[in-house]
C-alpha cells in the first residue's frame, strides 16, 4: 500500500490546496495526518492564507482517504467544521517488512512501543530519521510552518520506502529504508 503522510498544517489553505494537489498526483491508498490540521498554536506565527474554514473546506473533499491523528492545537470545537474524525491519539500499522508503524502527533510519546517498532510523528515540523535504542523515529516536517531551515513536506511510505517530499512541487529531497 502506498500512505501519504502529512502533520502540522496549522489553518494554511494555501499549503492545504498545495497538499491537496500533491494528494491528487500522488494517488496514495490512504492520507495519514497527524494532527495540528486547523488552529495555528499560540508559538507558531500565522501561515500563508490562514483560514480554518478555507482549510476544512479542502479537508473534508478528501475525507475518504483520510486517518487523522489528534495533534496538540486540535480542538472539540473543530470537530464542528470537519467531516471525518480527528480523535484518535495514535494508529498502528502493520509493515511489509514485519515491523509495527505507530503514527502520533508527536506532543505525547504512546506508551505502547516496542523494541522494533516504528514511530512515526509531526509536532517538531522538522523532517527526521534515527535510529534510536529501541525503536525507529521518523518526522514527517510540516506542511506549513516548517522549522530549522527546512522546507514546507509530506511523506510517502511505499512498503518500507520514506520518501520526504516538498509540499510546494513534489520533489523528493530524502530517502530511507525501514
Amino acid at each position: 500500500m502506498k500512505f501519504l503522510i502529512a502533520s502540522d498544517i496549522h489553518g494554511s489553505a494555501y499549503y492545504c490546496r498545495l497538499l491537496k494537489t500533491r494528494i491528487e498526483e500522488e494517488a496514495p491508498d490512504k492520507v495519514i495526518l497527524l494532527g495540528d490540521l486547523l488552529y495555528h498554536g499560540a508559538r507558531n506565527p500565522l501561515p500563508p492564507e490562514y483560514s480554518t474554514l478555507g482549510c476544512a473546506e479542502i479537508l473534508n473533499s478528501l475525507k475518504d482517504k483520510l486517518l487523522c491523528i489528534k495533534g496538540n492545537c486540535d480542538s472539540e470545537v473543530d470537530t464542528l467544521v470537519l467531516e471525518f474524525p480527528i480523535d484518535a491519539a495514535f494508529c498502528i500499522l502493520p509493515l511489509e517488512n514485519g515491523r509495527t508503524a505507530v503514527f502520533a502527533h508527536g506532543h505525547v510519546m504512546p506508551a505502547l512501543l516496542k523494541k522494533g517498532d516504528v514511530l512515526v510523528n509531526g509536532h517538531f515540523h522538522v523532517p527526521a530519521f534515527e535510529e534510536r535504542e529501541n525503536y525507529t523515529y521518523v518526522n514527517c516536517g510540516s506542511v506549513s510552518i516548517p522549522k530549522e531551515n527546512s522546507p514546507h513536506s509530506y511523506l510517502l511510505l511505499e512498503g518500507c520506502l520514506l520518501t520526504w517530499k516538498r509540499v510546494e512541487d513534489g520533489e523528493p529531497f530524502r530517502y530511507e529504508n525501514l
